[in-house]
């Protein structure tokens, strides 16, 4: 062969050679493309997701807010009281919210009330109501009900508090131990401190309610002085809280179930002195 001939035959067959080597190349290349485009696209789709998700679930704050609520033990169970003013804000903005819910079967229902963030507060009864339904699914006792809720919720508060991730409430839990015979109450912050007593009060009642029912409160209360105690103590929430309403319900769990009221609106009067007298020598209306 000539070397004419040689140099012909190479010229031809060196552009092949670049492709080919081009198309292996792009061959071997291409599915780390792939797979590194569907890394990324799944990567920022779950960090989409994470986000939404946390914007829709998490309370960065409290928004739309109840106030106090009290709760005291008495002869037959324990009685619970709430009014149903909801705030945004300095905004009255809702006046029929009832905070004080009743949970699980007539036989075995305890009662559960909040103040603090309303979302988180529907959360949790949302919660607290599948538990109950999965319970009686799977046939297990709910007698004790009341504390073993108590418990739970300090261990979910703890919980999320941990997780930077609180529900801004502060919950009653009361009900009556069909078993020991007695009334169970109890109480638990949004940093999951817990504890029980024979009266308790959240919010703004932890400061004006209390001195109340330190006076006034005796272990055989009838049910009619316990309900006295609690609408005083309400009473004068509604003075002096400017969050609270004189709209109110009164719940109780005795040994025949629970049983929440209706909101009926408590009785008031301005007529006293220090709401009517001029303060501070000031010769007007409404000073302070």
């Amino acid at each position: 062969m000539s070397r004419e001939t040689e140099s012909s035959m190479r010229l031809q067959i060196e552009p092949l050679i670049i492709v080919c080597n081009a198309l292996t190349f792009l061959l071997l290349i291409l599915p780390t493309i792939a797979t590194t485009t569907t890394t990324t696209t799944t990567k920022t789709t779950t960090l989409n997701s994470n986000l939404n998700t946390m914007s829709m679930n998490r309370s960065t704050r409290p928004i739309t807010t109840g106030t106090s609520v009290i709760g005291l033990k008495y002869k037959d169970g324990v009685m619970l009281a709430a009014d149903t003013l909801l705030s945004y804000g300095s905004m009255a903005k809702f006046k029929d919210m009832r905070r004080l819910v009743s949970i699980g079967d007539d036989d075995s229902s305890y009662l559960v009330g909040a103040g603090g963030e309303m979302s988180d507060f529907q959360y949790i009864i949302q919660m607290l109501e599948q538990d109950a339904l999965d319970d009686k699914m799977s046939g297990e006792c709910t007698e004790c009900a009341a504390k073993a809720v108590w418990s739970y919720l300090r261990a979910v508060m703890y919980h999320r508090r941990n997780k930077m991730n609180p529900l801004w409430n502060d919950v009653l839990v009361g009900g009556y131990d069909k078993d020991d015979s007695k009334a169970f109450l109890g109480v638990v912050d949004k940093i999951g401190t817990a504890y029980e007593d024979d009266f308790v009060a959240t919010g703004f009642g932890a400061y004006l309610a209390m001195p109340i029912l330190r006076e006034k409160w005796r272990a055989d209360l009838e049910e009619g002085e316990a309900r006295a105690i609690l609408e005083d103590c309400l009473r004068v929430l509604f003075y002096r809280d400017c969050r609270a309403s004189n709209r109110v319900q009164i719940a109780k769990a005795t040994a025949d179930g629970t049983l929440v009221s209706e909101p009926y609106e408590i009785e008031t009067s301005w007529d006293a002195a220090s709401f009517v007298s001029r303060k501070g020598g000031l010769d007007m209306d409404g000073g302070w």
